[in-house]
């Protein structure tokens, strides 16, 4: 006689996580269930959060934990579009802001190469996040631009990509609603750095979109949440090993992320800077976002059948982006999301953040970090960078607590130059004076220079395939 099934307790399932055992799906089925239906409190959730980031997840729970997040609500069909789909996604770094360049020039290659139902060749459809920890978030960065609607409905999503070829969303209430709340969660809870928790998040807003192929920009150094090289290359293979099972072909690179990438850290800094450059203005201190923005799009491009390589992939991705392709399906993507697109037309200086946005803009404070002796810019704490630019304001102290459009930082050197007395280094920006203290004095101790030249990694350290 067949035994009735026992009823499932949050409570037993933090107690065998928490003693070392290894979780069943059904278990992991619950707690997923049990947070989106509100029936698990945020603090059983917590709870079973931590026991995950102090215990790991075996390869039975890991492939099980974000197929049941994915599956949490809605997912995206992207298959009556007839078209490639392909997404990139970080794990997240200090004015890591290549996606709004990669959207665009995905969306330009593919409104250039139509299907023959008139459709994009390439959809990007990219469901991102907001600020965690340190690191700003996509979001966040998004939502400076007034009236642009990052939680567009699923036949809205569907639409956006149709004409556009790429649309950049949040996770609404209905998509991949488990990952909106452990994520919030994760950042308040001291658990982001979790390798596991890192490759459910990530690849759970990932398979909901149907893709065909996935690329990973996988962070190491000072001020990646894996710091050490051998974490992130396992945090790589995971995400790897995840998408192939799911049958989503997924590439990962690893790359060193020691200090800001391009020239600004902040909400709308990030903004501005990437439509600088669309609009063919390049600082030097731009060069390593272009870089690698040309890189990954390389990749996706390749993935695509748009290149025979990734290396031709980089040199048609600064094709697009020199010749204007790409801003035009900025604004394209832009308006379809109900963003104003005017902005981007005002007048302003290159070499300071514009705080034209809106026409009742802030004052803006502002403080300059410079060179204490001559020598070679040698290193810094990433990290620490990027509490100093949440503390300025462009991050929030909890959920649902907004953030400053204005605050963060201007990076006016990169690691390995070589520098005068007095040389600035970084500037700092806050609607509010009074935030510029702890931020400045933070930035002051990690900033390191020497007499000699440091060593200094690749950009690139290593790419991960399937094979």
């Amino acid at each position: 006689m067949t035994q009735p099934t026992q009823p499932l307790h949050i409570v037993d399932i933090i107690r065998h996580k928490r003693d070392g055992l290894a979780l069943s799906t059904p278990e992991i089925q619950h707690f997923i269930h049990g947070i989106v239906d509100r029936s698990i409190t945020d603090a059983q959730a917590s709870a079973l959060l931590m026991a995950i980031f102090l215990r790991g997840l075996s390869p039975q729970e890991l492939a099980a934990l974000p197929t049941a997040m994915r599956f949490s609500g809605d997912t995206f069909d992207a298959t009556p579009l007839h078209t490639f789909t392909i997404d990139k996604h970080s794990t997240g770094g200090v004015g890591d802001k290549t996606s709004l360049l990669i959207a665009p020039i995905l969306a330009a290659a593919g409104l250039a190469a139509p299907t023959p139902a008139g459709i994009p060749g390439i959809c990007v459809p990219m469901i991102s996040g907001r600020s965690l920890g340190h690191t700003g978030g996509t979001l966040d960065k998004l939502e400076t631009i007034p009236g642009f609607n990052t939680q567009l409905t699923l036949p809205q999503f569907f639409d956006t990509l149709k004409t556009c070829g790429a649309a950049l969303i949040g996770q609404t209430p209905t998509l991949v609603p488990a990952d909106r709340i452990l994520y919030a969660l994760r950042d308040h809870i001291g658990t982001i750095e979790s390798p596991n928790l890192i490759t459910a998040s990530i690849m759970s807003k990932k398979l909901a979109e149907s893709l065909n192929a996935l690329v990973l920009d996988v962070k190491t150094g000072s001020g990646a949440f894996m710091k050490s090289y051998d974490d992130s290359r396992y945090l790589a293979s995971l995400m790897v090993q995840t998408g192939t099972l799911a049958g989503t072909r997924t590439v990962a690179l690893l790359t060193t992320h020691d200090q800001p990438l391009g020239r600004f850290a902040g909400n709308w800094l990030e903004v501005q800077e990437c439509v600088d450059i669309m609009q063919q203005v390049r600082h030097p201190m731009s060069a390593d976002l272009i870089e690698l923005t040309n890189i990954l799009s390389g990749w996706m491009l390749h993935l695509a059948g748009q290149a025979d390589t990734p290396a031709q992939g980089a040199v048609l991705s600064d094709q697009i982006l020199r010749s204007g392709a790409a801003y035009q399906a900025w604004l394209g993507i832009i308006a379809a999301q109900g963003g104003d697109t005017s902005v981007f037309h005002s007048s302003r200086t290159q070499n300071a953040p514009s705080s034209a946005i809106h026409d009742d803009a802030p004052r803006i404070y502002s403080r300059t970090l410079t060179a204490s002796t001559s020598g070679y810019f040698a290193s810094m704490d990433c990290t620490q960078a990027g509490w100093a630019v949440q503390g300025l304001g462009a991050g929030s102290a909890k959920p649902g607590d907004p953030v400053s459009a204005h605050a963060g930082i201007q990076v006016h050197a990169k690691l390995g130059q070589q520098l005068t007395q007095g040389h600035p280094l970084i500037t700092l920006y806050s609607e509010e004076e009074s935030l510029l203290d702890e931020p400045y004095h933070m930035l002051q101790e990690t900033l390191q220079i020497q007499p000699s030249a440091p060593h200094l990694q690749p950009l690139i350290r290593e790419v991960i395939t399937t094979g």
